[in-house]
């Protein structure tokens, strides 16, 4: 699954180190299922120089019997806590706004399977979703920050709809996903079928690797990353499957969480000047 041809910047994959550019990368980076890779001081830089590589290495990956078994641990001894959340929740979303309690869409998943991801809805009813099509296309062409649209405000949130969404409450009841075996607690986002008719076929290799509700992506750097810096570390993540690995980054999807939640109380996010001004009008969050 490794490979050990030198990049052009010094670094050799499966054992990079610090090279000329000093990218901050201080050991191998095959060492990362003990976490190590999530110590690098500038993982993004080294993995952009070693693209290429990246592109070429990953392959098919068969779902790991401890990966299966980790997650179902996880789901049902958490299950005394969060099922009683949820309860509260599904009666907030009912409370505030007439309509179903949970939203579904059809999103893409390991192999290309298609499968319906369950969220709690934070939208009015019939939202349009166009503009945020357009706007996923846009962030996939232009190699821009993928800035969530939720900071600019939304007037078809629900009362009460950006606080879940900035907590990930509202992804909790992809915990079913989890249970039904459709998704893992870590891996890549799942997609929807739009954005993925727009993937390159290097792209399409993060269907590898079972979807998650957190990951790689999610705790170095998320929105201020580009939609190719995201695909890069999805497929790093697929070439170093480890449990270890998906504890670090389940405890720093913690303190992620706790600064979203905090940025979207200070009404950090104004819109960035490269914001067509047809995506300032209608605001469209990313799910």
């Amino acid at each position: 699954m490794m490979t050990t041809e030198p990049w052009n910047s010094g670094c050799h994959f499966g054992g990079c180190h610090t090279d000329q550019r000093n990218t901050g990368c201080k050991g191998p980076i095959e060492a990362c299922g003990t976490g190590r890779a999530l110590r690098c001081l500038d993982l993004l830089n080294c993995l952009e120089s070693c693209e290429e590589v990246i592109r070429t290495t990953v392959g098919d990956v068969q779902v790991p019997r401890w990966k299966r078994a980790f997650d179902l641990a996880c789901v049902l001894f958490t299950a005394p806590g969060w099922a009683p959340l949820m309860a509260l929740i599904a009666l907030f979303v009912k409370c505030v706004s007439p309509g179903p309690v949970f939203f579904r869409q059809e999103r893409v998943g390991l192999r290309g399977q298609h499968f319906g991801c369950l969220k709690f809805r934070t939208m009015k009813v019939n939202a349009d979703a166009a503009v945020h099509q357009e706007h996923l296309r846009q962030l996939i062409a232009t190699d821009r920050p993928m800035t969530k649209m939720d900071a600019l405000g939304d007037s078809r949130l629900i009362w009460g709809g950006r606080f879940l969404r900035s907590s990930g409450l509202d992804e909790l009841p992809q915990l079913l996903n989890v249970l039904r075996g459709e998704m893992s607690i870590v891996g890549p986002r799942p997609c929807t079928p739009f954005e993925c008719r727009h993937y390159e076929e290097w792209h399409r290799k993060r269907f590898n690797v079972l979807p998650g509700l957190t990951g790689l992506w999610q705790v170095n750097g998320k929105n201020n990353t580009t939609f190719r810096q995201m695909i890069l570390l999805d497929l790093y993540y697929a070439l170093h499957l480890h449990p270890w690995l998906d504890c670090v980054i389940m405890w720093k999807t913690l303190g992620v969480l706790a600064a979203q939640i905090t940025e979207s109380h200070s009404g950090v996010g104004a819109p960035p000047a490269a914001y067509p001004s047809n995506l300032k009008k209608k605001q469209v969050p990313v799910a």
